[in-house]
């Protein structure tokens, strides 16, 4: 009985112990402030509850722990196991120390944060002192630019290629949309544009506005798949005092010339300086001109009327048997085409023979002997290429102009998309230094066509000899197609 009483009491005594030691457990937070908290007694209740108990025991305690922590995901516990703590709010950072200083030294391509952004993959930076947040490489990766052919998801759900976007047409502004494309792939002039900061000393707004559209065409995060240009137009009607403006058609030979030229004089820093414009097209020619006697004293007049806005770099004259021959170099942007002349009768079936003619032929005027007759004033004419353009420019003569009608020439012209070897058919200059290689090979980039009547027509671009581009529409073509089209005006990419 003594041994069943004194089992009794063992196991009165349990729950006893266990309230008691329960009570000991402060039920509030300690006073004072931030006084360290001292957990023994929690330990000392999971060691009471684990007395005995063996693995299960152990698992249980894990268990518990485990809902303890999804309980309390800020581990401040409960009131009975962990009470509140007060925690020090500091106002200085204890890690500012770990800031690589190194990335206070600008944002440009020779900066650290720049190349930290293409080694890790780190693209948003906050300037500290005007808390303005930028995107480098400034939102564009320009190595990956032309190798990178995945397509992107604009905001609107449509699928669209970088670079290969349609533009909005706003009356008759296709001359300037051909214009615009076929500049895009001009890859120098391209990554000169993507970075604002190579023309931030100029004041000019057509020169800010055609580096915003180049940003907007070649962005990878758009909101639409297709770009529309109209704050560009408008800084050309300004620019052009209305010689280009929305609502009236214009050729493109026109309006590319007038860009490029607007362009480079609003780049430049001083009047010798050189610009993007010039380093990319500009190439240069010897002229020889023969005039008759008769014309000698016209010969101011007519230089004026000829060369226009280009400088004489070189000039010899010669009189023999009442002609005079002068000689001078001039450089230029692009070079001017004549077609020859279509059929003026049908043929056996009563349609008109739609004549076709190779690019190497027209190309001949350009061989320093075949002569070009000039009306006004009348003179003969001889033209040689002393000097290559990295990017060659083209134009196709199709259209002549009287007093009466607009005549279109349909003449087709045949040419090669890749690997134009110009010294086959033209002399050309020898290099300037002994180690220098005469790139002569030319790949075609961009290739505007016109299609319909001369004054009903619309224009139409090929980039890249795989895509077609007519203002919104951006469609993959074969490269045959390219070449049986009425080409306009043609760019060249040298090959390196």
């Amino acid at each position: 009985m003594r041994a069943k009483r004194g089992y009794d009491d063992s196991v009165d005594e349990e729950p006893e112990l266990k309230r008691k030691r329960v009570m000991d457990l402060p039920s509030s937070p300690p006073e004072g402030p931030l006084v360290p908290y001292n957990d023994d007694d929690g330990d000392e209740r999971r060691t009471l509850n684990i007395i005995g108990g063996g693995k299960e025991a152990d698992k249980r305690v894990e268990s518990e722990e485990e809902e303890e922590d999804d309980d309390d995901p800020y581990g401040q516990g409960s009131i009975l196991q962990r009470p509140n703590r007060q925690v020090e709010v500091r106002r200085d950072c204890p890690y500012l120390d770990t800031v690589n200083r190194q990335y206070f030294q600008g944002r440009g391509e020779n900066s650290h944060a720049y190349t930290h952004s293409l080694e890790a993959g780190h693209h948003v930076y906050i300037n500290l002192r005007t808390e303005k947040v930028c995107c480098l490489p400034d939102g564009f990766s320009r190595e990956q630019l032309d190798k990178n052919k995945q397509w992107s998801r604009a905001l609107d759900g449509s699928d669209y290629l970088p670079g290969m976007v349609g533009l909005n047409n706003i009356q008759k502004t296709d001359f300037v949309i051909v214009t615009i494309q076929s500049l895009m792939r001009v890859t120098p002039l391209r990554n000169f544009f993507l970075i604002p900061e190579n023309y931030q000393h100029s004041r000019s707004q057509l020169v800010h506005r055609f580096g915003e559209l180049t940003r907007k065409i070649w962005h990878a995060r758009n909101f639409e798949g297709q770009v529309s240009p109209h704050e560009f137009l408008q800084a050309v009607m300004k620019a052009s005092k209305k010689w280009f403006r929305i609502g009236m058609q214009s050729e493109p030979v026109e309006y590319m010339s007038w860009l490029l030229n607007t362009l480079h004089a609003d780049l430049r820093t001083s009047m010798k300086s050189s610009s993007i414009i010039h380093k990319c097209f500009q190439g240069e020619l010897e002229v020889v001109k023969e005039i008759q006697s008769k014309a000698i004293s016209k010969k101011k007049e007519s230089d004026e009327e000829q060369n226009g806005t280009l400088k004489i770099m070189d000039g010899t004259i010669e009189n023999n048997n009442n002609v005079s021959t002068e000689t001078h170099r001039m450089p230029f942007l692009m070079l001017g085409l004549d077609l020859p002349e279509p059929p003026l009768f049908k043929d056996l079936m009563e349609k008109n023979i739609i004549p076709q003619v190779p690019l190497f032929n027209i190309l001949k005027k350009l061989d320093g002997e075949t002569v070009t007759t000039t009306v006004r004033p009348p003179a003969r004419m001889r033209y040689r290429v002393t000097k290559l353009a990295q990017y060659l420019i083209l134009h196709m003569r199709r259209f002549t102009k009287n007093n009466f009608f607009r005549e279109k020439n349909p003449t087709l012209v045949n040419f090669p998309v890749k690997n134009l070897e110009l010294k086959d058919y033209i002399p050309l200059p020898a290099p300037t230094k002994d180690n220098e290689k005469l790139r002569t090979k030319y790949d075609l980039i961009a290739n505007i066509v016109h299609d319909g009547k001369p004054d009903e027509g619309f224009y139409r671009v090929f980039v890249q000899r795989k895509y077609e581009m007519q203002d919104l529409n951006v469609s993959e073509t074969l490269p045959q197609m390219v070449a049986l089209s009425e080409a306009y005006m043609q760019i060249f990419e040298q090959q390196q």
